[in-house]
């Protein structure tokens, strides 16, 4: 495995491989790696001839008050699960190589990013498309593969690669979960004991959803409910939101259909926690 912190030596390197007419993948993180990040890369190296691996916390989607200065990092650990898994090249720049300048220039995706994680963290998506895009361009024509569990992240980025025109096809990649159904996130390491078997209950409430709607529930709104009432019995879980829309748009639903997607994001203690799940097929892929 190849590691490079300068973008420089990057694009020399990917420039080589791109004349030997190999095929990249693009793994974009932010570190800390669990079995989420780890199914990205293997799906990658499964579809690519260089899979490129990025850690980068970035400032620019943390508003004041969260959580960058403590976001939780074992870079030591991350190189070695990088080199066990099979990615070819790590890139894990400085803050001063990918913004050498004060930043002015920003990117936007403009309704994808109003509602939900966009209503409660306001400068999170720009923060998030600027970033991808600057990572897009660094590493050049690619396959880039991003978890579903940022379903709404996905959309956004997607959208950006529609609309900017960008070589790079997107592709999203199952929720792993815990086998109690939590999604792994590297977040929930902020989780107390007692806080950690409380956080199941988003997994569970969405399941719990599915099954009503595959017993023929239709109402968004008594779906909603639904959930809110299970979150609700978690005196540790503070519901944010729980949204259902259309997977692609974003775009809220009043009847659940096929292509309907319930988006849910709860603080617990520390921790601030989002799930999804597809309302017809329920929780699924489990870990190891």
């Amino acid at each position: 495995m190849k590691l490079f912190s300068q973008v420089a030596d990057l694009h020399e390197c990917l420039d080589g491989l791109r004349a030997q007419k190999k095929s990249v993948g693009l793994v974009p993180t932010m570190g800390y790696l669990h079995e989420g990040h780890l199914s990205l890369v293997e799906r990658s190296n499964e579809e690519n001839d260089v899979t490129v691996t990025t850690i980068f916390v970035n400032p620019l989607q943390f508003a004041e008050g969260e959580d960058l200065a403590s976001y939780p990092s074992d870079l030591q650990s991350d190189t070695e699960l990088c080199e066990k898994i099979g990615s070819d090249v790590l890139f894990i720049p400085s803050l001063q190589d990918m913004y050498p300048e004060p930043i002015l220039t920003s990117v936007q995706v403009d309704d994808f990013t109003k509602r939900m994680e966009g209503e409660s963290r306001p400068t999170h998506f720009a923060g998030v498309a600027t970033v991808v895009a600057k990572l897009f361009n660094i590493t050049g024509p690619c396959n880039a593969y991003f978890g579903e569990k940022d379903w709404q992240q996905l959309q956004v980025i997607t959208k950006m690669v529609r609309d900017l025109s960008f070589r790079v096809c997107v592709i999203g990649c199952p929720i792993i979960r815990h086998r109690d159904g939590l999604a792994l996130s590297s977040r929930n390491a902020y989780l107390t004991t007692d806080e950690r078997q409380s956080a199941t209950v988003l997994s569970r409430s969405l399941q719990k959803a599915s099954d009503l709607i595959r017993a023929g529930e239709t109402s968004s709104v008594d779906i909603q409910k639904l959930i809110e009432r299970e979150v609700a019995s978690e005196p540790l879980v503070e519901l944010d939101y729980v949204e259902t829309v259309d997977g692609s748009s974003l775009i809220p639903v009043d009847e659940i259909v096929p292509g309907t997607r319930i988006l849910i994001a709860a603080a617990v203690g520390k921790a601030r926690l989002i799930d999804n799940i597809d309302a017809f097929t329920g929780i699924t892929g489990f870990s190891s």
